[in-house]
């Protein structure tokens, strides 16, 4: 008989998103989910040992076991797209939205992103560490297990350098597993101003040193009218990975310059954002593997009337991954959950769609498709179990939080608190 430390069961549907795709889930594919009906998840050192329906696993002894009471289990929720630390918030800018001015405007009278940007330098790193500490332990708390941050709003060696050590320290120190990412080309700074190349030849100067020190994974660049040009990225990214590092790009969030050629061009990992995507940047990116990481809370709290082609882009034969974008100043929330919600309303996703979106394809977009987002042997036992009966509930009701229990590598990070009167 074989032996276990925790055994699920009685669960209502059992998602582990493990199929025969070998890599993300793309285009018709991302349709089709393996739903079990009474399930069980058997783990033992941390790691999941079996999957299946109740009866398959009833051979095995576990020195726990834990009644699931007919509820939905899923791996947990994968996040690629975060901006997980910094300083300060923005609410005073809500009032300037609200009178049409729009993102770019705020950004040129000093606010947006160079508002962020003083007030992370000046914020101490103790200080950084401990609300970078906060919005994780919120994400976790919604059913994230897994994560990118990025850097970028620092704009100068010192800064970034600081909020990549932010990071590492809560690689080290937490439950979560983050994958970081350096975006020292998010803006142009001010004392920087009219000088884009040369701003962008002191980032790329710190590729070594980031890569020496493994501070960073990944490198992005904010690829958009204002901010960085398609050849000023195009230059910036082929010196990351000549440096070593894969690439990512902030591509066509709002003007469709073609960012997302660019990704394809470079064999990015993913190109988010994408509101502005071309036709043939969304062909080039299905054809060329590259992810396309949706952000919908971004268009959604700025106002804006259109959003990414989710639909196309299916169509297309590719892969699309979800995030928050969570950041001060054009997604404020933690909430993977509502973002389901809203690709649901807003981008037209299917609830099959979605889960493979927010899970299988949101880790390969991090370059962690082979340890996270799936429920297979193996594999670190990262499960959500919700308060829901079926995996259709969780983008239906919105706005709320229906996490019950969230285990990480088998250990219990988060239990619902019940109202107690």
């Amino acid at each position: 008989m074989k032996q276990a430390d925790l055994l699920f069961y009685n669960i209502g549907q059992l998602l582990t998103m493990d199929s025969d795709v070998d890599g993300p889930v793309k285009g018709k594919d991302m349709q089709k989910l393996t739903v079990i009906e009474n399930g069980a998840v058997a783990v033992k050192d941390g790691k999941v040992i079996a999957a299946g329906k109740e009866e398959e696993l009833k051979d095995i002894e576990a020195v726990e076991k834990i009644d699931c009471e007919g509820k939905l289990v899923t791996p947990g929720l994968v996040e690629p797209h975060t901006h997980l630390v910094f300083g300060g918030s923005r609410e005073h800018e809500m009032a300037l939205k609200q009178q049409g001015a729009s993102y770019l405007e705020i950004l040129e009278q000093g606010g947006g992103i160079l508002s962020t940007v003083r007030a992370t330098r000046e914020t101490s790193y103790e200080d950084l560490v401990e609300k970078a500490k906060f919005h994780l332990e919120r994400m976790m708390s919604y059913g994230v297990t897994t994560m990118e941050a990025k850097s970028g709003y620092g704009l100068d060696v010192d800064t970034e350098m600081k909020q990549l050590k932010v990071v590492q320290q809560l690689q080290k120190e937490s439950k979560m597993d983050i994958v970081s990412t350096f975006l020292g080309a998010h803006a142009i700074p001010e004392e920087r101003k009219g000088e884009p190349e040369k701003f962008l030849d002191e980032m790329a100067a710190m590729f070594p040193e980031i890569k020496e020190k493994g501070l960073a994974e990944f490198v992005d660049i904010f690829c958009e009218t204002g901010v960085f040009s398609v050849e000023q990225s195009r230059d910036f990214l082929k010196k990351a990975k000549e440096a070593g590092f894969r690439v990512k790009i902030h591509a066509d969030e709002i003007d469709p310059l073609g960012g997302a050629e660019l990704a394809a061009d470079l064999g990015a990992i993913s190109g988010d954002h994408l509101v502005g995507a071309s036709d043939e940047g969304i062909r080039r990116m299905a054809e060329e593997g590259v992810i396309a990481d949706l952000l919908p809370g971004t268009s959604f709290y700025l106002g804006k009337k259109s959003h990414a082609r989710a639909r196309d882009m299916i169509k297309a034969g590719g892969a699309v991954a979800l995030s928050t974008d969570f950041n001060p100043g054009s997604s404020v929330t933690e909430n993977l959950q509502m973002i389901m919600s809203l690709a649901a309303l807003n981008l037209k996703m299917t609830p099959e769609e979605i889960w493979h979106a927010v899970t299988v394809n949101s880790a390969h977009a991090i370059g962690r498709g082979e340890t996270a987002g799936k429920i297979a042997p193996g594999r670190k036992a990262d499960l959500v179990i919700w308060d829901a009966p079926n995996y259709l509930y969780i983008p239906y009701h919105y706005g709320v939080n229906h996490v019950n229990t969230v285990y990480k590598a088998g250990e219990k990070l988060y239990e619902r608190s019940g109202i107690r009167g």
